[in-house]
């Protein structure tokens, strides 16, 4: 069998939400439980590209919207991959992110990348409101475990 049995696999799912401050400080926090999340679990989704995209996410929420109160990260664990959601107050789309760019970034600007990398690396991404403003979010399927040499 090239990849992990069914049985292998979380059967059921599990879910994390947590309220993180509308600081920079929210962004290691935020890999640091994406990270834990993932390894406790042994699950099988990549858990550098989950903390990478989580990072751009939660720093896009902190940079690009405005007020004080708490921003929220969702991390769900499925049987097929794992989502990744950041609540923000702010309604307004997240500029670019279901939409491809029609010019590339500044190679001499640090910023303008992140919501490419999150389209290029993620199996699926999109935003969507709620209550309090939005939903942005990612998913990333399961990887198939590597074989451990005998």
């Amino acid at each position: 069998m090239n990849g992990p049995a069914l049985q292998d696999r979380p059967s059921a799912s599990a879910s994390w939400r947590i309220a993180l401050p509308h600081t920079a400080a929210a962004v290691p926090v935020a890999r640091a439980l994406v990270r834990t999340a993932l390894a406790e679990l042994e699950h099988a989704a990549d858990s550098d590209t989950a903390e990478l995209l989580t990072a751009e996410l939660v720093a896009n929420a902190v940079e690009h919207t405005a007020g004080s109160g708490p921003i929220e990260l969702v991390v769900e664990l499925l049987p097929s991959g794992c989502q990744v959601e950041v609540h923000d107050p702010d309604p307004a789309p997240p500029g670019d992110l279901t939409k491809p760019r029609t010019t590339d970034p500044d190679p001499w600007q640090e910023h303008g990348r992140g919501l490419l990398l999150i389209r290029a690396l993620s199996s699926s991404c999109g935003h969507r409101p709620t209550e309090s403003g939005k939903a942005v979010w990612f998913r990333l399927p399961v990887i198939p475990a590597q074989r451990k040499s005998a």
